[in-house]
């Protein structure tokens, strides 16, 4: 028997039992459509939040005031002095501007309504090392750092929840903690980010959030933002950075009371993450997948059960033992390769859907359906497929023509 009867006699076979094929295809539809859903929604996070991540800046270190790996006594905060010495060309020649910024939650009103935001006390230098732009109005000023002005630059997010709108907004009054505050502009959309949403922001001078609005020392530092020179200045930048405040904080070898992340330190931390999270939700997926095989492996049980006599007369008409594994292996196949294809359909249709509902909801994630995903399903369903299908057919190509043709 060749392939092409074997498929033939097959295709006869699953038309015959209609519903009993359609009801074993949709176990293998939902498991497909479920891993190529899941693939294509972890993929479509894990590129938002690396993308996220990438467009702060690819030259950008974060210098915290503590150790998070290690518990040192005595620690020393980031000072005024600090970030000068880091500035410094002549100590850390691969530094190229440095934005001290200290930070907190605020509750943010205006005209009734009121929104809690993300508060950064700020100097000019973080327009430049954050790559900030303006919707409209002006950026903070030394001006205004000096004489601890009550001005603020909002988020668009924030805009969006407290005016409705992104333009028009300079020269309003707000509301920060209960203190007034005048928008001096409003920041361009920079999306989600490492630290949370970068559009749902307040900033304002660095010198007026220490003293009114966060709990900090009157010179002491979150978070230090440091600009290198280039991309690949980074690690000299790091190590220049470091140098510098073991001499000031006279720390211990190996005891460093800070800390210093860079970019790729973020994309490999987030990468690990949804790459966890990517296989998690597949192996989820995948379950679907195998109780699909096991259907199939029960319909071909019954399949062979009720054709013991088929069986029986084309064994004592000359068909072999390869000939009747061939056909119900073909028959089992072809299931799960329908199955396959209409549930690779769906799985696009459902990736498609979330998207659109994210998108609605304004988490833009952009699912996408790779074509290793598709082959991946593909050849697992395939594989599924064949290898429940052995079981019933091997059975039936075992059976002893004279008891299958006794068989009622």
């Amino acid at each position: 028997m060749n392939i092409t009867q074997s498929i033939r006699e097959a295709l006869e076979s699953l038309i015959t039992n209609k519903l009993r094929a359609a009801l074993t295809v949709l176990g293998i539809v939902i498991g497909v459509a479920a891993v190529i859903a899941m693939l294509a929604v972890g993929t479509g996070a894990q590129d938002t939040i690396l993308g996220s991540i990438s467009g702060i800046g690819t030259n950008l270190l974060f210098v915290f005031d503590s150790n998070f790996t290690q518990d040192i006594r005595n620690e020393q905060p980031l000072t005024t002095a600090d970030a000068a010495a880091i500035a410094d060309v002549f100590q850390a020649p691969h530094v190229q501007a440095v934005a001290p910024v200290v930070s907190g939650n605020v509750s943010v009103n205006f005209s009734g309504e009121t929104v809690n935001a993300e508060l950064y006390g700020i100097t000019p230098e973080f327009e430049l090392v954050r790559n900030y732009g303006l919707l409209e109005g002006s950026f903070i000023t030394e001006d205004h750092v000096n004489g601890r002005a009550s001005v603020a630059l909002i988020g668009p997010e924030v805009a969006d929840r407290l005016f409705d709108r992104r333009t028009l907004i300079t020269g309003e009054t707000i509301r920060i903690e209960g203190q007034p505050f005048r928008i001096i502009g409003v920041l361009e959309s920079k999306g989600g980010g490492s630290f949370g949403s970068q559009d749902n922001v307040v900033l304002v001078p660095l010198t007026t959030a220490r003293l009114r609005l966060v709990d900090r020392e009157r010179d002491r530092f979150d978070v230090l933002y440091v600009q290198a020179v280039d991309a690949r200045s980074v690690p000299l930048a790091s190590e220049e950075i470091a140098q510098i405040l073991r001499t000031r904080h006279r720390t211990a070898l190996g005891a460093d009371d800070f800390t210093i992340f860079t970019q790729q330190d973020f994309l490999s931390v987030a990468g690990t993450i949804t790459n966890v999270l990517t296989i998690f939700l597949g192996g989820i997926a995948a379950i679907s997948l195998l109780v699909g095989g096991i259907g199939i492996m029960n319909i071909m049980l019954v399949s062979v059960t009720e054709r013991t006599k088929e069986i029986g007369l084309r064994k004592a008409v000359g068909a072999r033992k390869a000939d009747i594994l061939t056909q119900f292996l073909t028959e089992s196949s072809l299931l799960s390769m329908i199955g396959g294809i209409i549930g690779i359909i769906f799985g696009w249709l459902i990736s498609f859907a979330v998207g659109r509902i994210a998108a609605a909801s304004g988490t833009p994630i952009a699912p996408n359906v790779s074509l290793s995903a598709i082959l991946l399903a593909t050849v697992f369903s395939t594989a599924v497929g064949l290898f429940f299908g052995i079981y019933p057919a091997n059975r039936a190509a075992n059976l002893e023509p004279v008891e299958a043709l006794r068989y009622e």
